[in-house]
């Protein structure tokens, strides 16, 4: 995930692809499995998330939608924690994803700030 993408859409499904691609290499055991099912679960949300907030039928329905986006990625980065954890060697990797999910997480973040402004804007112009 070295070279940033700004086509949300795209970089969000090549995050998912990342987090599958990693889950299929680790080893699984009883610890793991449910780490692994959770990760992969969470971080390709992030992406379909992302295509529903950008099909939104509203300013309201693209905030609920990126705000799920928000979630996922935050909860992408507390498995992968939990992989490094569980999997020391896997450290480096499940790193470099980490940072990615937090990118996407700030990027979301942003978004939804940047709407809630708007919809603040649109109650305060008269009608």
């Amino acid at each position: 995930m070295k070279h940033r993408i700004f086509d949300l859409e795209e970089r969000t499904a090549r995050f998912g692809e990342a987090v599958i691609e990693f889950c299929l290499e680790l080893s699984f055991n009883p610890v793991t499995t449910p780490i692994i099912t959770q990760l992969v679960a969470s971080g390709t949300s992030v992406g379909a998330n992302y295509c529903e907030a950008d099909e939104a039928e509203s300013k309201k329905d693209f905030r609920h939608k990126i705000g799920i986006c928000r979630k996922e990625a935050k909860e992408t980065k507390y498995w992968l924690r939990m992989i490094a954890k569980a999997l020391p060697a896997q450290k480096t990797t499940a790193r470099e994803l980490w940072i990615e999910a937090k990118q996407l997480h700030l990027i979301f973040c942003a978004s939804i700030r940047t709407t809630d402004r708007h919809i603040r804007e649109e109650r305060a112009i008269p009608s």
